[in-house]
């Protein structure tokens, strides 16, 4: 586990009301401050073989349902019931966290020419449009412990004449042994690397880019 990549990114107020020990709960008061965690793309990931590919890919911003359009960290008592892990945020609401993600985890293989949030004139070569549907906790029935899921459905889109070349769903679930905030925030922290990875290798070989091990 690469515990310096799950250090809270605090205030000095929010670093007074730091719980590392923070139950389920619901939002609370909006004006207390929160404790904000961040996830970040996988280190030391596989790595595109040869020269960039002359192509600009542009990551769309994720849609979703809106419990997960928010910088709360959605946690599931049961299947039909959604709450916050109370104290905490991410940096970002979840879907700008996730573009961001997938963005830095493409930039990373060096495969292409570039990756942005949108094109640097006209249009690009190639649009990633993501459906979200899953990013949360689910607490187990005993309380104990939770698991996090992480599901969601990418297209790849041929700008010029909207054509998509290829799709898939993609998948990705950790256990946390206990509800406390810094053993869930770890779970997503593993969950979302094994998404990443999946994702950035998929993506690459929709483009006929082949990655190997990072040297």
């Amino acid at each position: 586990m690469r515990s310096a990549r799950l250090r809270p990114v605090l205030s000095i107020l929010a670093l007074c009301a730091l719980s590392a020990c923070s139950t389920l709960g619901a939002l609370g008061d909006a004006t207390t401050p929160l404790s904000v965690y961040e996830l970040r793309a996988p280190e030391g990931a596989p790595v595109a073989r040869g020269a960039a590919l002359a192509r600009d890919v542009i990551v769309e911003l994720p849609t979703t349902s809106g419990v997960l359009s928010t910088d709360r960290i959605l946690i599931r008592p049961n299947a039909l019931e959604a709450q916050y892990l109370p104290e905490v945020r991410w940096g970002d609401e979840v879907p700008v966290m996730l573009q961001t993600l997938m963005l830095r985890a493409l930039v990373n293989t060096g495969g292409v020419r570039y990756v942005g949030r949108r094109p640097l004139a006209g249009a690009g070569d190639f649009a990633i449009v993501t459906e979200l549907v899953d990013f949360q906790a689910e607490v187990a029935a005993d309380g104990e412990s939770a698991l996090v899921t992480m599901n969601m459905t990418s297209r790849m889109v041929r700008e010029r004449d909207a054509s998509i070349i290829a799709s898939r769903t993609f998948t990705a679930s950790a256990l946390a042994p206990s509800t406390e905030t810094t053993t869930i925030i770890a779970a997503f922290d593993t969950a979302s690397d094994a998404l990443l990875l999946d994702f950035a290798e998929w993506t690459m070989g929709a483009l006929g880019k082949r990655l190997v091990p990072a040297s």
